[in-house]
Parts: structure tokens; C-alpha cells; sequence
């Protein structure tokens, strides 16, 4: 698994041992990324990486030039390989890493009324919680005005979460075995009715 573009451009990213980690294929980055740079300037965007894993989906934020990460993941080994990585790369300084429980992250970000213009929502398939977890990005206030929201789940998942209040579902493309839903949040709130 490598950094698809950028300032650490084809380095390798050290993934967790074992199989309770799913680090997102490069395929699936490849799209998502592509989608993304014609509809979010990098530079200077605040990213949010919820289950992150190994942080390939923030660690490719932070090669294309974002200021700064927040991955989440309540796995020591996860953690573990994220700060190998990041420190590796030399994006330790523009990087801050939560082992907690995801809902009690967004809770923490929540009270210190933090928003993210970038957030990755990529829940284990087996416990799949992103209809929760995007509810409460919006509710919180965690997605900036303009920001994008990016939920990945299998394909075999009954259907992408519903857009929240003051966001709306822009695309959800199938690629592999992933569905990877894209919402955002609008200058103006779309309105319902």
C-alpha cells in the first residue's frame, strides 16, 4: 500500500497486523481523491479520519497538502502504525491522533467546537455504524460550511446513510468492492420540501 500522489508520492504506508484492519485499496483512494480535487482546495483544509485505521485516507490528505489531521481509532496497533507512518513521512507536526472510542471523539471535538472542511467515515463492515456517525458530524456542527463528508462501506451494505440536515448526498459511486458515499455541506442549506 503506497501515498498515490504528492509530497510522499509512491512511499509505503506500514498498515496494522492482522485482519481487523481494512486499509482502503489504492483503487478506492485513487477515486476518491480524484472526485475530491476538483471540488476541495487541499491546501490549508482541516481533515478528519474517523476509524482510520492505518490513516491511508489522511496520510494521502496530508502528502496533497492539508494543514492538519485528526485520525481516530481506538485500536493501540492501529495507533501504533499511524504515528510509525506519520512519523516516517514527516507529517507528525501537522497531525493529532485520538485513541478513543469514536463517539467519544466527536463528543470531545464537539465541546471544543472544532470544524473539518474533509471528514472520513470508513466503519468497520461488521459493525457498520456510519449512518450514526454522520448524524452526529452534522448535528455537532464538526462539518464546515462547504466541507465534504466521505462515508465508505461495502457495496453489500443495504444502502448509503441518508444526508443529515444542512448536508446534502452528491454522489455514491461503487468502486470494487466499496460504496463510497460523498456528502456535503452547502454554502446555503438545501432545502427539504
Amino acid at each position: 500500500m503506497r501515498v498515490i500522489a504528492g509530497q510522499a508520492h509512491g512511499r509505503r504506508i506500514k498498515a496494522p497486523r492482522g485482519l481487523n484492519t481494512r486499509p482502503t485499496s489504492a483503487r478506492a483512494r485513487e477515486s476518491i481523491f480524484s472526485r475530491l480535487s476538483v471540488r476541495i482546495d487541499f491546501d490549508g483544509a482541516r481533515v478528519l479520519d474517523i476509524f482510520a485505521g492505518s490513516g491511508s485516507l489522511g496520510i494521502e490528505a496530508l502528502s496533497r497538502g492539508v494543514a492538519q489531521v485528526t485520525f481516530v481509532d481506538s485500536s493501540r496497533e492501529a495507533v501504533a502504525a499511524i504515528r510509525s507512518n506519520l512519523a516516517a513521512f514527516g507529517f507528525a507536526h501537522r497531525a493529532r491522533i485520538m485513541m478513543i472510542d469514536v463517539f467519544r471523539a466527536l463528543d470531545e471535538l464537539h465541546t471544543s467546537r472544532e470544524e473539518f472542511d474533509l471528514i472520513f467515515v470508513d466503519a468497520p463492515y461488521r459493525n457498520d455504524v456510519s449512518g450514526e456517525v454522520l448524524a452526529r458530524l452534522a448535528r455537532f456542527g464538526l462539518i464546515a460550511i462547504g466541507g465534504w463528508v466521505i462515508v465508505e462501506q461495502s457495496k453489500r451494505a443495504p444502502v448509503a446513510p441518508a444526508a443529515p440536515d444542512e448536508t446534502e448526498q452528491v454522489t455514491v459511486p461503487i468502486i470494487g468492492d466499496h460504496r463510497i458515499a460523498f456528502y456535503r455541506r452547502p454554502e446555503a442549506a438545501p432545502s427539504h420540501g
